[in-house]
């Protein structure tokens, strides 16, 4: 993902605005529950359609129910039984935040979601999840004191 550049918070909000299509996806992350954490060994992770989650904040905090939508324009997320009325009295999905929800049930449908929670589940703590050979990981050689010139003898 892309690193911030900027402590500058208007800048930070314009990245995060106009991020393209990508890593706007994977900026909608929420938190997973306790008991997901203890067993998947990471705090959050991207909401896709079919997870179970939580509202944790708003008028309908405390509701459960399946994710039936995800909008990455907006970055917002459509939660099944969490709804407002209209004028004309029809119920309408209320868009929530991903960071106001908990995901309880993860949807593992996805071969690739499945896999990459393994790895990360198999990961102890402080562990890196992923090991990459590079120049930054590789521990340099302790670098040799330099040695005192001799002088040669001057011929004359």
């Amino acid at each position: 993902m892309h690193k911030i550049s900027s402590s500058q918070p208007r800048k930070q909000r314009l990245q995060r605005l106009t991020a393209p299509h990508h890593q706007a996806r994977k900026q909608m992350a929420s938190h997973l529950s306790e008991e997901l954490l203890l067993k998947y060994n990471r705090r959050s992770l991207t909401v896709i359609k079919g997870d179970e989650v939580k509202l944790m904040r708003g008028g309908q905090k405390g509701k459960v129910g399946k994710v039936v939508g995800v909008d990455a324009r907006a970055k917002k997320v459509t939660v099944d039984g969490v709804t407002h009325k209209k004028a004309d009295g029809t119920d309408v999905g209320l868009p929530v935040d991903p960071s106001n929800l908990l995901i309880v049930k993860l949807n593992l449908e996805d071969a690739r979601r499945r896999s990459k929670l393994e790895e990360t589940a198999n990961a102890q703590k402080g562990e890196p999840k992923v090991q990459k050979a590079s120049k930054a990981g590789q521990k340099k050689a302790p670098a040799k004191k330099a040695e005192p010139k001799q002088e040669k003898p001057v011929e004359a």
